[in-house]
């Protein structure tokens, strides 16, 4: 057995009939579109999750920007 197949969980998944259907008939891999849905998911989970987090230093560091300038703007040669 392969380290990526011992790090698999086989999971039962309720799935549109007709998306299952036209997925065989287009040769898709239902498994791997699964888990590339799944793993696109979480990755927009951690990335809301991040925001939520810091929005609150995200905000200060605007409201300091606006008010005061980037800190290196005299050296922009654009």
């Amino acid at each position: 057995m392969s380290a990526q197949q011992a790090s698999r969980k086989a999971t039962n998944l309720s799935l549109d009939a007709e998306l299952v259907r036209e997925a065989r008939a287009h040769g898709v891999n239902i498994s791997q579109a699964a888990e590339a849905g799944v793993r696109r998911a979480v990755a927009d989970a951690r990335a809301e999750q991040w925001r939520r987090d810091n929005a609150v230093a995200v905000a200060s560091s605007n409201r300091w920007v606006e008010e005061n300038g980037l800190p290196l703007d005299r050296h922009r040669q654009f």
